[in-house]
């Protein structure tokens, strides 16, 4: 039964330890959500900072309580900021617009110009300059 005993006490720490490690997340994730409000004062986020640190689980309960549909609402906009500059920086890396803007300001002529050069050096077949061409031209 010693083997047994050891196991289940290595066990119970285990699930212990693994508690603590969330929860000490949970503050640092609740202190930064004080932190990134662009609504509360300094002084408000220093109260609740020393809030969630001294008396953490009562804190954690309290921030959570008074706080959470906020932090979640904070977290949906985050994520809404994330996504749309994410898709205008792979906008910007697919089409170059001031690039496009100028050829198409410049004309057909300059544009049949850089699809020459770009046949030339090789990066476009003669298939795609004429189909190129014929979109030039109208």
């Amino acid at each position: 039964m010693d083997f047994f005993d050891n196991f289940l006490n290595i066990l119970w720490w285990s699930l212990w330890l693994t508690v603590w490690i969330m929860f000490i997340f949970l503050i640092i994730r609740f202190v930064i959500d004080a932190w990134r409000d662009e609504g509360m004062g300094v002084f408000a986020k220093i109260v609740w900072t020393l809030f969630l640190v001294l008396v953490p689980v009562l804190g954690a309960l309290v921030y959570l309580l008074a706080r959470g549909r906020g932090m979640a609402e904070r977290d949906q906009a985050a994520a809404r900021d994330y996504r749309a500059e994410e898709v205008e920086y792979t906008r910007s890396l697919m089409y170059d617009d001031a690039a496009i803007d100028t050829l198409r300001q410049q004309g057909p002529a300059s544009e049949i110009a850089t699809a020459k050069e770009l046949l030339d050096s090789g990066a476009i077949s003669p298939e795609e300059f004429e189909r190129l061409k014929s979109r030039a031209l109208g």
